[in-house]
Order: structure tokens, then sequence, then C-alpha cells
């Protein structure tokens, strides 16, 4: 698996893992902002790799 494609899949099960965290919750509950981090670090991810894809070509 590429590294890209792991990316892709990480955001999917952070999302998903984001959503269930948030049944029930304020979007300022510190699970929700943890899970909410975690997510936005792995997109950070992705935006540079694709930045870097974009580069090259």
């Amino acid at each position: 698996m590429s590294e890209l494609e792991e990316l892709i899949q990480q955001i999917e099960e952070l999302r998903l893992n984001m959503i269930k965290i948030k049944e029930g919750k304020s979007y300022t509950d510190p699970e929700v902002i943890t899970a909410s981090q975690e997510l936005d670090t792995v997109l950070d991810k992705y935006q540079e790799l694709m930045m870097k894809k974009s580069k090259k070509e």
C-alpha cells in the first residue's frame, strides 16, 4: 500500500471515530477536540504529500 493510500485510510478511520465520539457531546468536549486534532494532523500530512506530488509533476 502506498503512503497516499495509507493516509487516505487513516483519514477515513479517524473521521468515523470522531463521528462516533461526537454523538451526544458538544464540539468543545475534550474527547471530541482530541479526536479532531488527530484527524487534523493526518490531514496536514496528506496535504503536504499532495503538494510535494504536484511540484514533481
